[in-house]
């Protein structure tokens, strides 16, 4: 029987003959938008049998389910579990052994000082002693007598001097020592820190020595899309910097580690919908009827915002006043005013609820500081989205750019398309500019084609400006990629070149992604109906090859901070516009012409007619192009007819309603454009005109 006991109790050993704790390393971090998969790599040797492994010091936030483990060869997993494990304290905690050297270094030095006060009171002792001495020598004169005495006193207050002083520092080192004693202890006195941990139990048939793959999602954690877009001047490219806010609040510090950034979201739930029948029936009018959710995926929600404005409009662009801004799941909300602006602040809640009368309900993620809206929009009609920004010049095709030296820059020859080549042996090379750092020696195959994001060539007084006698044969500025993208089936992932550390404290950590050079057309644009000013935008096309996510937009024309936007891809479907502010030296001014001769009623029917007269003025010193539009009404109801239509000079979308004038003004010269309507309905009525 005693056996038996014996064996029941020896048991769990045979069983579980090891149990292991093993560190593992942070080696890549793929950020979502509002999570993160975090990959560990990890070494152990396993014997012969069943092994139980413990990953700790991890996140509190994993989510179990997607833990996954890889570098397995022969050897098969029995369980896998995670926990919480409740610490008193860290092991091997650096901030301690930081302050525990601190201490040592401080006591070594009170050491030196008191050694240094030790031979200042030997000196003291020795000129004390020979004072003495010297006082009962009768040889010496009166003038020899005072001599010695001076030294003496003057040599004896120093020392002593040096004391006083050495003591005071003595006493600040101690301070100090008391201070870094008491950080320690309230360290050791910490509250108890809490963290993850993964405990898997293997099976090796034979021993084993294993390089595992650990990876888990967790969360917390997330990226926000945005963007800087600068211009230098009119007719130059426009500069794209796409960047990354990442963020995470995981528990754990990421060190030195890869990111790669996914426009994927885990979190959402991805299963289709499925289509039934659909049966009619009666219903009373006041049954409020089904309508599709809005489009939000792609818009995310981003914690660091915490005051909102903006303007919303109806599919037209006209503001809707009395307009209900509500946070979802709260009754903290407000109105829009007269001009469709509103103002609220966010310390809760992820989503705005916008709702009218007459329009239907939208919720919107909190993605941006910035938030336009248009309640009942017809995507049809979306042909642009307005942005804002400042560039340099670029070559977007690097044989491009390097033939525009070649002839004119000693030692530049163009071989094909897959390389820069220099002719040798001629040693006369334009300046190599890489990423802002000088390539002395740069050779044919130091940089891949592939890695170029863009080229800029700079030759004559530009270059000497710039870089001195180092430009002399010209300089080649090149930007390469800051990432590598790639396009999974379901998202867009950007793998980072550069490793970041990024602290769990919540704040943000700035990544650039790439930077683009962008064609642009640059045109003034005016729809005085809408607003009196006239804006000058800069617009480009293909931008979808970039994958752009909704986000704000830092914009900067002529090297100044011109003001902050959004981008919306999913509001584009043509062309980008870029605005890049007013300008104050071009106005526009729009006037209804009455014309009294017409009559107001005919029977039953009330007729109104509108002329408008629009006046354009340039009062730069340079010609310029304008785009003016406006509109005519159109009619959904058959008892309200537009007729007697005169667009005369314009171009007519009839469908839309919308009225083009492409102009082209001289400096100082001054236009005028007009068109008119007329409107019948029932004299009784009222329209919204």
């Amino acid at each position: 029987m005693k056996n038996l006991v014996l064996l029941l109790l020896f048991c769990p050993i045979l069983l579980f003959g090891n149990d292991i704790k093993i560190p593992s390393t942070i080696k890549e971090v793929t950020v979502y938008l509002n999570s993160a998969q975090i990959t560990r790599s990890a070494n152990c040797v396993l014997d012969s049998g069943i092994t139980k492994i413990n990953f700790t010091g991890l996140s509190t936030k994993i989510d179990e389910s997607s833990i996954q483990i890889s570098g397995l060869q022969y050897v098969s997993i029995l369980s896998m579990d995670y926990d919480i494990d409740y610490l008193v304290k860290s092991e091997g905690n650096p901030e301690v052994d930081s302050i525990n050297n601190t201490i040592e270094a401080l006591e070594l030095e009170i050491a030196l000082l008191k050694n240094k006060i030790d031979g200042l009171d030997e000196e003291e002792l020795v000129i004390t002693t020979n004072r003495a001495v010297s006082s009962r020598t009768k040889d010496l004169d009166l003038d020899k007598v005072k001599q010695i005495s001076t030294y003496y006193r003057e040599r004896i207050t120093a020392i002593k001097n040096e004391i006083f002083k050495t003591n005071l520092k003595i006493n600040a080192l101690k301070a100090d020592i008391r201070a870094h004693q008491n950080q320690l202890a309230e360290i050791n006195n910490a509250p108890i820190k809490e963290q993850g941990k993964i405990s898997i139990t293997f099976d090796s048939p034979i021993p084993a020595s294993l390089n595992l793959i650990l990876s888990y999602s967790v969360q917390d954690a997330g990226w926000i899309p945005t963007y800087d877009i600068k211009s230098k001047k009119i007719n130059d490219p426009l500069q794209l910097t796409y960047k990354a806010h990442v963020y995470q609040k995981t528990g754990m510090d990421w060190k030195n580690v890869k990111v790669t950034l996914s426009t994927g979201n885990p979190n959402i739930n991805i299963a289709k919908p499925i289509m039934g029948t659909k049966y009619l029936n009666f219903v009373s009018g006041y049954q409020k009827r089904y309508t599709p959710t809005s489009k939000t995926q792609g818009y995310t929600y981003n914690p660091m915002v915490k005051q909102i404005t903006g303007i919303v409009t109806d599919e037209s662009g006209a503001p809707l006043p009395g307009c209900n801004v509500v946070i979802k799941g709260t009754t903290i909300g407000t109105t829009t005013d007269f001009d469709g602006n509103y103002s609220l602040e966010v310390s809760e809640g992820q989503e705005l609820t916008f709702s009218y009368i007459g329009f239907q309900d939208k919720q919107m993620p909190i993605y941006s500081s910035v938030m336009n809206i248009r309640l009942d929009e017809d995507a049809q009609m979306l042909e642009e989205v307005v942005v804002t920004g400042y560039a340099s010049k670029s070559r977007s095709n690097i044989t491009g750019a390097v033939s525009s030296l070649q002839g004119r820059v000693a030692g530049v020859q163009i071989r094909g398309t897959s390389s820069i080549r220099t002719k040798t042996p001629e040693p006369q090379l334009p300046l190599y500019i890489v990423d802002g750092i000088p390539m002395d020696g740069f050779m044919e195959g130091d940089i891949d084609e592939n890695e170029i994001e863009h080229i800029e060539v700079l030759k004559g007084e530009k270059a000497t400006a710039l870089y001195g006698s180092k430009g002399n044969n010209g300089v080649m500025v090149i930007t390469t990629k800051k990432s590598n993208t790639n396009d999974t089936m379901t998202s867009t992932e950007f793998k980072i070149k550069k490793t970041y550390s990024i602290a769990s404290d919540g704040d943000i950590t700035a990544i650039e992604i790439n930077t683009h050079q962008l064609d642009a057309t640059y045109e003034y644009f005016a729809a005085p109906i809408l607003n009196e000013n006239v804006f000058l935008t800069a617009q480009f096309k293909n931008w979808e090859q970039y994958n752009l996510m909704p986000g704000e937009a830092n914009l900067y024309f002529e090297g100044g901070y011109a003001g902050k936007t959004v981008i919306d891809p999913y509001k584009t479907t043509k062309e980008m516009v870029v605005s890049l502010g007013i300008d104050p030296n071009v106005t526009v001014e729009r006037k209804q012409n009455k014309n009294f001769k017409s009559k107001s009623f005919t029977g039953s029917t009330r007729i109104l007619d509108r002329t408008y007269d629009i006046e354009v003025k340039n009062n730069k010193g340079i010609a310029i192009n304008l785009k003016l539009m406006d509109r005519i009404p159109l009619s959904q109801n058959k008892e309200i007819k537009v007729d007697d239509i005169e667009t005369y000079t314009a171009d007519y979308d009839e469908k839309k309603g919308l009225l083009t004038w492409k102009i082209n003004l001289a400096s100082q010269e001054t236009k005028k454009e007009s068109f008119s309507f007329q409107v019948k309905y029932p004299r009784y009525k009222s329209i919204s005109l």
